[in-house]
């Protein structure tokens, strides 16, 4: 007997076309449901805080009451980390959610290469509208994968110091813009970037600036007058990025989408002074990490596991609806979202790269030790170029210069550094005491050591074929002839560099 449905009486191919219909009717009416009710997804990263430069964190003297009711509202992690404390290495790592040593784009500037794969492109293909406000830092290949960029503009031409913004100096200033031109027939992804608290600080931002006899300074910063007065302004930036942030929030509640919305506030670095950004201790890769989401997250709720920013992207993608890509190297952490959750990593790695100034660092993170290897050791710990030409650096120059500096504060000038450094993280939360030759912690050490070399050969880390010149000179803080904008990418210089070439500004004087 033939099978075939051409065969079969009209009343019954009638009956199957009617059902197939039906069927397809559904299947869009189920698909339609499901995308609206997929989360949007807000994500929100300053630029060079601190974790506990923030109210939620204790710093009572910072003023912080939308990041601090953010935290109120949702949950507010302690042990959260970035893989890199450089600024557009740790968003290229986010974004494609490698390590920086795999994204092509580890050292500063250099633009996220086209054969890498980003979340938010696998959002915006799902269906979901994608829009950037702010900083940038990643590369002209993920243009496309945003439907709207508003980029932070500058005043000046790109190779000039300390620039200033088109705005107020935020970098947020069309946050809201970008939440308005959203399409409204589908679920949302915006990445919400500001400049804040980047340098150069400028005085007369906020109504009512800090004071600076109300800083809270570090062991490793000397209490002087211009210290005092760096962190006053710098608490002031962070202040005008919480006010954009309560906006953001006031926003999403008045467009109707806020209990729908899933919101994560991090930072790409820590703040930039000496020992904190572009190094690996605490103050450089540790960082601010807020959740708020209102159908999922316990109000006031608190997380002390261990995550990375690496994790962003298979998570996003997860909240999405999404299996995240193949290539992604971390861990989906939504199961940290309720309070007693189990931990999904007992470690994190960071590294750190050139960024203005040659350097090769790497580090393993355990909720108990922080091990820290330094491949370079001959070169000093020379804080970022904008670092150098401010107020708490030159402070410390004179006060160095007097003999006054204390040992922890001395660091970023000795040559040449330990090879190793290893530190009780819960006895000295301010990295102040190496521990590396403390015959008493052998067994810790060679723990951390072995985990590191394991790290490196899992995800293929290894040394450059050969360093970077500095693009700054250590002493001024001025550039060097070696400095380009904008800079060639990692291919363009490995080519030149295997020809044996060195590139060069060609207009400096």
């Amino acid at each position: 007997m033939n099978n075939n449905i051409s065969n079969k009486p009209i009343y019954f191919k009638t009956a199957l076309f009617c059902i197939s219909i039906i069927f397809m009717l559904s299947c869009e009416e189920k698909k339609s449901t499901v995308t609206t009710k997929r989360p949007n997804i807000v994500f929100i990263i300053a630029d060079d805080v601190n974790w506990n430069d923030l109210g939620a964190y204790g710093n009572n003297t910072v003023r912080t009451p939308n990041i601090d009711q953010l935290a109120k509202d949702g949950m507010l992690f302690t042990q959260a980390f970035l893989t890199t404390s450089s600024c557009s290495p740790s968003r290229t790592s986010i974004i494609s959610g490698l390590y920086p040593h795999n994204t092509d784009a580890e050292q500063l500037s250099w633009p996220l290469p086209e054969d890498k794969n980003t979340f938010v492109k696998q959002l915006q293909n799902s269906g979901y509208w994608t829009g950037l406000a702010g900083k940038y830092h990643l590369g002209e290949s993920v243009n496309d994968d945003f439907d709207t960029i508003y980029e932070m503009q500058w005043k000046d031409a790109p190779l000039g110091l300390d620039r200033r913004l088109v705005g107020d100096g935020s970098g947020c200033d069309e946050w809201i813009k970008l939440l308005r031109s959203r399409e409204k027939d589908k679920p949302f992804f915006t990445w919400l970037a500001s400049f804040d608290a980047h340098r150069p600080f400028s005085e007369g931002i906020i109504d009512n600036p800090h004071k600076p006899e109300n800083v809270i300074l570090p062991p490793y910063h000397p209490d002087t007058k211009k210290v005092r007065k760096d962190y006053a302004l710098y608490y002031d930036e962070i202040s005008r990025m919480d006010d954009y942030v309560g906006k953001v929030i006031t926003e999403l509640e008045s467009q109707g989408v806020a209990d729908n919305t899933i919101i994560l506030f991090i930072t790409d670095n820590g703040r930039a002074f000496p020992r904190d950004k572009t190094t690996l201790y605490e103050g450089g890769i540790k960082t601010p990490w807020i959740v708020k989401w209102p159908s999922k997250i316990k109000p006031g709720s608190t997380s002390n596991n261990l995550v990375s920013s690496i994790d962003i992207a298979p998570t996003f993608m997860k909240i999405a609806g999404l299996e995240p890509l193949n290539d992604f190297e971390g861990i989906d952490f939504t199961p940290l979202l309720s309070e007693d959750a189990k931990p999904v990593r007992n470690e994190i790695y960071a590294e750190d790269h050139f960024h203005d100034f040659e350097d090769y660092t790497r580090a393993i993170r355990t909720t108990s030790y922080k091990y820290i290897k330094n491949f370079y050791p001959d070169l000093p710990n020379t804080p970022s170029a904008d670092v150098i030409r401010d107020l708490t650096w030159k402070s410390m120059l004179s006060e160095k210069e007097n003999g006054t500096l204390n040992e922890a504060q001395m660091r970023c000038f000795i040559i040449p550094r330990s090879t190793e450094e290893l530190y009780d993280i819960v006895k000295d939360p301010n990295e102040l005491y190496n521990l590396a030759q403390n015959e008493s912690h052998t067994n810790i050490l060679n723990d951390m050591r072995l985990r590191l070399k394991q790290m490196r050969k899992r995800t293929n880390d290894s040394l450059p074929i050969a360093r970077t010149n500095d693009d700054f000179f250590r002493d001024t803080g001025l550039p060097t002839k070696y400095r380009l904008r904008p800079r060639p990418s990692k291919e363009v210089m490995m080519k030149a560099m295997l020809a044996g070439e060195v590139l060069i500004n060609p207009d400096f004087e």
